[in-house]
């Protein structure tokens, strides 16, 4: 079971927590971190996307940020980042190195596996610049 902060519309744990399922159910704000990973390779930006499982409970199959996952209550944006970067990448990055690009606010209804599904959250945007070949990455 995955706690979460409950969070008010700056990001701001509010003191009460909330388990993810229940916060997707009942579109109660909650924090995410983001991190987008960048290159230059032959001469040309690419920004790396990683594709979802079929499995996710949104979005399932698609293609997505480079990494991104929701923050545990009493984890803070960057160390949330970096241990997702670890957890689905294999990437160890040092927290100078993720380089804010800013605060988004995000609610979507949708329907996912024939469930009912409301994110709301509060994300921290990063850009992490990497010369790495993408078969480096170890997949989660």
């Amino acid at each position: 079971m995955e706690i979460l902060d409950i969070v008010d519309e700056e990001g701001a744990p509010t003191g009460e927590t909330v388990e993810r399922k229940k916060a997707h159910t009942l579109g109660i704000r909650h924090r995410t971190s983001h991190v987008w990973i960048a290159r230059i390779k032959d001469g040309r930006l690419q920004v790396l996307l990683q594709k979802r499982s079929d499995q996710k409970d949104s979005y399932p199959g698609c293609y997505d940020i480079s990494s991104a996952g929701h923050i545990p209550a009493g984890v803070d944006f960057i160390p949330s980042a970096l241990r997702e970067l670890k957890e689905e990448l294999g990437v160890d990055a040092a927290p100078e190195q993720l380089h804010l690009c800013g605060q988004r606010r995000f609610s979507y209804k949708g329907v996912f596996h024939g469930q009912d599904f409301w994110d709301n959250q509060v994300s921290n945007v990063y850009l992490l610049w990497m010369d790495r070949d993408e078969a480096s990455f170890s997949l989660q």
